[in-house]
């Protein structure tokens, strides 16, 4: 498992970089079925972004923190308040054992976190965990483990399919630690109740 510091590039204007994916009903990739996805990245290069809503069952942030000898083994872990409610996610299919921490920008560190927008920013090194134990990190963090990445083109081309529907970010949303109901929260930003989608999809 490894923290590292390796972004694509960003597009900038007129590419999806901090917008939400949400995956139709119709989406055919189980990797991907009732996801949403936050995209860190999108270039002519290709595109990245982390799952929000599927938490890694089988290892906690503990775990992680004593995997990363950032708490050795046998020591008891107190985590500050800030940090007790992060969970690990399955942040996508691509390098699995590779963690990312998409996180509110209160925190920054040079030439290892990068900014998204005015309010969320990404970093991959193991400073930002050590922080977070310490109580020197961000408001608020999503931990990743893996991500979703696009070719170039790919992501464009499976949206003119109608595999994702796009939307601004809502941090509460990106943020919030109930995953059970992001996806329902996700379409309901958009005007969108799921039981309507399903049976317009079905009917098509």
């Amino acid at each position: 498992m490894e923290f590292e510091t390796k972004f694509p590039k960003s597009g900038g204007s007129g590419y999806l970089d901090g917008k939400m994916l949400i995956a139709m009903p119709q989406m055919s990739d189980p990797r991907f079925q009732r996801t949403v996805v936050y995209v860190c990245a999108h270039s002519p290069e290709g595109a990245m972004g982390l799952v929000l809503n599927r938490p890694a069952e089988a290892i906690s942030f503990p775990d992680l923190l004593r995997q990363l000898d950032i708490i050795p083994d046998g020591e008891d872990i107190k985590l500050p308040n800030s940090a007790q409610a992060i969970r690990v996610h399955q942040g996508g299919p691509v390098e699995t054992g590779r963690g990312f921490v998409l996180h509110s920008s209160d925190y920054y560190r040079d030439s290892s976190t990068l900014p998204i927008d005015d309010h969320v920013s990404l970093t991959a090194t193991l400073d930002i965990l050590k922080a977070i134990v310490e109580d020197a990190g961000p408001e608020r963090a999503v931990l990743a483990l893996g991500y979703a990445g696009w070719s170039p083109g790919q992501l464009e081309v499976e949206i003119q399919d109608n595999g994702w529907l796009v939307c601004d970010p809502d941090e509460d949303l990106v943020f919030d630690v109930d995953h059970s109901q992001k996806y329902e929260r996700a379409l309901a930003s958009l005007g969108i109740d799921l039981a309507m989608l399903v049976g317009a999809s079905g009917s098509a």
